[in-house]
């Protein structure tokens, strides 16, 4: 397969079962698992295979959980079916899965500094306080100007711009409230809250990225074997020196999501593999272009729907 884009999905996919199916029947998926138990000193293998769910949930549990049921499912595409991609990219904490399937990240660096990343973001902003929001079918110029007007002295600002009339905004609760309730009056009815326990991608959480910028200043990063298309910016990038800064600067920073899919469609990518739980990715590719071919690997059904290199 030609210009092939292996994306990876990030928060708000786990769920109690993932990666199970594919452990059970593969090796190199199973020693993910194991890996990744050895890296956290715990069992994450169960908390992914059986859940419960509320102890899933927790952010700092969810990120390690997701990356490493998205790297055995990873490691099981590569090695049955021999395909390689032309371009890596994540959805925010999926850039991490990118960066370990580009060998730019060890599995084991990438699992204990997302976990600390789950953690950082949670402490961050004091539960309650912040808030995100989805808001449907919106111009992103209008929605900036509905965020500016709202904001009232706090932070409201979109942290997800998922697909054309996708964008997701946070901020304090108080200032995401009055902006849905803004964007209503201007004829936006459709904006929901979302259930999440932080403000994420947004200036709230600089206190985070601060933090993660001391971990990542710990770990090594090797070279990128295939360029990784960053959420930052919706550009490639190859350079092993920028790794860390935008990984820093992703914390705060909106998830250009949809630029980044036109951005690998524009350089030839025909076909989207979403590689890990869930198939929200797959969907929101659809949304953006009609022109690629998407395919969702998280269990055998999934392996065999793929074509072979």
């Amino acid at each position: 397969m030609s210009n092939t884009a292996f994306i990876f999905p990030g928060q708000g996919s786990q769920y109690a079962g993932m990666g199970k199916e594919l452990a059970a029947n593969f090796r190199v998926a199973a020693d993910v698992f194991a890996e990744a138990d050895e890296a956290l000193n715990f069992s994450l293998s169960r908390l992914c295979y059986e859940g419960p769910d509320e102890e899933l949930k927790l952010t700092t549990n969810t990120q390690p959980a997701i990356l490493t049921a998205s790297v055995a499912a990873l490691r099981v595409v590569t090695s049955e079916t021999g395909l390689s991609p032309t371009f890596l990219a994540g959805h925010s904490l999926g850039e991490y899965s990118a960066l370990v399937a580009s060998g730019a990240l060890a599995l084991a660096d990438a699992v204990r500094t997302v976990r600390s990343r789950g953690s950082f973001m949670q402490e961050a902003v004091p539960v309650g306080v912040g808030a995100m929001a989805a808001i449907l079918s919106v111009d992103p110029d209008i929605l900036a100007e509905i965020c500016a007007e709202a904001a009232q002295g706090e932070v409201v600002a979109p942290a997800n711009f998922n697909s054309p009339g996708q964008i997701v905004i946070a901020g304090h609760a108080t200032a995401v409230n009055r902006a849905m309730a803004l964007a209503k009056e201007r004829g936006y009815r459709k904006a929901m809250l979302l259930p999440v326990s932080a403000p994420f991608h947004c200036s709230l959480m600089k206190p985070a990225a601060d933090r993660l910028g001391e971990v990542l200043q710990q770990i090594a990063i090797s070279t990128l074997a295939q360029p990784v298309v960053t959420n930052v910016e919706a550009l490639i990038n190859s350079d092993v020196n920028r790794v860390r800064e935008l990984l820093v600067a992703q914390v705060c920073s909106p998830v250009r999501w949809a630029q980044s899919v036109e951005e690998m469609i524009r350089l030839g990518v025909e076909s989207f593999i979403e590689i890990g739980p869930g198939k929200v990715l797959s969907g929101l590719v659809k949304r953006i272009s009609k022109v690629p071919v998407t395919f969702s690997v998280e269990d055998l059904a999934g392996l065999k729907a793929l074509p072979r290199a």
